[in-house]
């Protein structure tokens, strides 16, 4: 194939992805939510408020308004920077995705709310950088979930998993060993409550997908995945040789929900 046949043939299939997601809305089928997650590179001392303030008061109220979310503010605890901020975002639609941002800037109230934080000087910006991922929900868990363990908001952890893949064919496997292969099925089964499962359409350290599991405190964690590791349809779901060789790195961090966080 010539190169630029198959730089043709690369873009057509991504238009695919997006084609086909708009066609299960329009069937009326379960949707697959399109889920942002927006990495904020903080600057310590002050400014790090400055940020928080923006989200709470201003950014996940308009987000509400325009009938996006929950909308999910994580801080880490294990496994990643310390001044790092993790923001998810679910779409319930290409559309939506397009257009809540340049209505939210639109909105008198929303600039009210966000008036500190766009006119930080440019000598003294509010954060380092953003750093954005777009994820298209697994076929079997197509929605963000809000934690059912709500009632314990002080001691839960979340668990922020990335699966990077050596090429597209084996990131498509090992979605397929979640859907299809019924490992979500297992997670469920052994107590590893997932929160939501995306494959990156778009973002760093692509070929992957990204997962997140919300547990009671660090015990029920180790439990669970105790538990996991020793069921015996996971063992004979991870010696399939159909799933091999499907991962070739994993980044696993700890994270904690802030006061503000609705998930």
């Amino acid at each position: 194939m010539k190169r630029r046949d198959f730089l043709a043939a690369s873009s057509l299939a991504g238009v695919a992805t997006m084609a086909d997601f708009g066609q299960v809305s329009a069937q009326g089928k379960t949707q697959q939510q399109l889920l942002e997650l927006k990495v904020y590179h903080l600057l310590p001392g002050g400014k790090k408020k400055v940020v928080h303030d923006f989200l709470r008061d201003a950014a996940l109220p308009a987000l509400g308004r325009a009938g996006v979310g929950p909308v999910a503010v994580f801080e880490p605890v294990h496994g990643a920077d310390s001044l790092t901020l993790y923001t998810l975002i679910p779409y319930p639609s290409v559309d939506a995705l397009l257009t809540t941002w340049p209505k939210m800037i639109a909105d008198a109230e929303f600039q009210k709310a966000a008036e500190a934080f766009y006119k930080s000087p440019i000598d003294s910006p509010p954060f380092m950088r953003i750093e954005s991922s777009l994820m298209l929900a697994f076929e079997q868990y197509p929605k963000l979930e809000a934690s059912q363990l709500a009632t314990e908001k002080k001691s839960r952890i979340f668990e922020m998993r990335i699966y990077e893949s050596h090429h597209g064919l084996s990131a498509k496997r090992k979605v397929e060993m979640f859907n299809s292969g019924g490992e979500i099925a297992i997670f469920k089964r052994t107590g590893l409550q997932p929160v939501f499962f995306g494959e990156t359409i778009i973002g760093p350290r692509i070929p992957n997908l990204t997962y997140m599991l919300v547990f009671a405190d660090n015990a029920a964690r180790e439990k669970a995945w105790a538990a996991f590791r020793e069921d015996p349809d996971w063992k004979k779901l991870s010696a399939d040789p159909h799933y091999a060789d499907t991962v070739s790195n994993i980044t696993d961090m700890i994270l904690r929900p802030t006061a503000y966080s609705q998930v």
